[in-house]
């Protein structure tokens, strides 16, 4: 297995792991957002735990796929491959402190004498890093290796149209949440991100499956620089 096709299926694999993650950690801790102030119910500590802790795997898989995705892109960019890589440990760390809302979260619950304000408190700053990273910073770096891989033809652009709609959309959904249009879960939030969603299955499957497309090799891009080393103008 080539160096680029053990990359393309580690990235796919981490995208995939993005997925599950995210789905498993916001179903074992939401309840606990959503419930009412005060003692938490039994059990129900244990299960935020166990969401915040894939959480985490959510966040080393997040940066992991920038970092795996480097080599491959700076070929094609080193500026946006960079800003794709930033991009996505901020992401990364926006969800880190969304986590760490829901840990405080899990003490105070723990504790009778807890204020009822700083309940609301957490979870608040816990739905808007919720708001920030995985919709605004998600939709912002889905829109930037969109375009690279639509560029580049890393994936077949079916695929990379996806992304290229799903980023903006998904970004637009976040400011109508901001300013109240409707809640972030919703149908109209769910619609909004399935463009997301499905870029980034498309994307893994891929990936995992066929790995890089032609235009991604190392070898083409030697090729074209040996047959025009000049970089001659086209007409």
């Amino acid at each position: 297995m080539s160096p680029d096709r053990r990359t393309a299926v580690a990235t796919g694999a981490l995208f995939l792991l993005t997925e599950v993650a995210a789905i498993a950690g916001a179903v074992l801790y939401r309840p606990l957002l959503g419930g009412p102030v005060g003692r938490l119910a039994q059990g129900a500590d244990t299960r935020a735990l166990l969401g915040v802790l894939c959480e985490v795997v959510l966040v080393v898989a997040v940066a992991g796929t920038g970092a795996a995705l480097f080599p491959v892109l700076r070929r094609h960019g080193e500026g946006l491959a960079l800003g794709y890589a930033f991009g996505r440990l901020l992401e990364a760390a926006v969800i880190t402190l969304g986590t760490v809302a829901v840990l405080a979260l899990v003490t105070l619950r723990r504790d009778p004498g807890t204020a009822d304000g700083a309940d609301v408190a957490l979870a608040a700053v816990h739905d808007w890093t919720f708001l920030l990273g995985p919709n605004i910073a998600l939709g912002l770096n889905t829109v930037l290796l969109a375009y690279m891989a639509y560029r580049a033809r890393l994936v077949p652009r079916p695929i990379a149209v996806l992304g290229l709609i799903g980023g903006p959309l998904i970004c637009a959904s976040a400011v109508a949440v901001m300013f109240g249009a409707y809640t972030q879960l919703s149908v109209a939030g769910a619609v909004a991100a399935l463009p997301v969603f499905a870029w980034e299955l498309g994307l893994a499957g891929w990936l995992i499956v066929r790995g890089f497309g032609p235009g991604a090799g190392a070898e083409s891009i030697a090729a074209e620089e040996v047959a025009d080393p000049v970089g001659t103008p086209g007409p």
